[in-house]
């Protein structure tokens, strides 16, 4: 191309031009050659932020669930285990209100012996 360039341009102003032009052209090409390494660079980057990001994101709401799972046991447990109490101090209260009715009972069989044998 340069090569017929200089065959056909007489003067050298032209030529010098067309050089020009063509240093011209080869640079522009260069920096856009660049400028698309540079935003391939930096979309790869924010490509990798982003999931560096995400990954972060994902590790913080599995550590929240686990935290919420964690609470949710704890409370879970500890209502069973109030439940089990209730259960157990009902359970007493029942024994001692049968115990005590028994006593009664027998106290009033004794009480009616007694008449009796009187």
């Amino acid at each position: 191309m340069m090569m017929t360039m200089t065959m056909t341009m007489t003067t050298r102003t032209t030529m010098t031009t067309t050089m020009t032009m063509m240093m011209m052209m080869m640079l522009m090409l260069m920096l856009l050659l660049l400028l698309l390494i540079m935003m391939m660079t930096m979309m790869m980057m924010m490509m990798m932020m982003m999931m560096m990001m995400m990954m972060m994101m994902m590790m913080m709401m599995m550590m929240m669930m686990m935290m919420m799972m964690m609470m949710m046991m704890m409370m879970m447990m500890i209502m069973i285990m109030t439940m089990t109490m209730m259960m157990m101090m009902m359970m007493m209260m029942m024994m001692m209100m049968m115990m005590m009715m028994m006593m009664m009972m027998m106290m009033m069989m004794m009480m009616m012996m007694m008449m009796m044998m009187i």
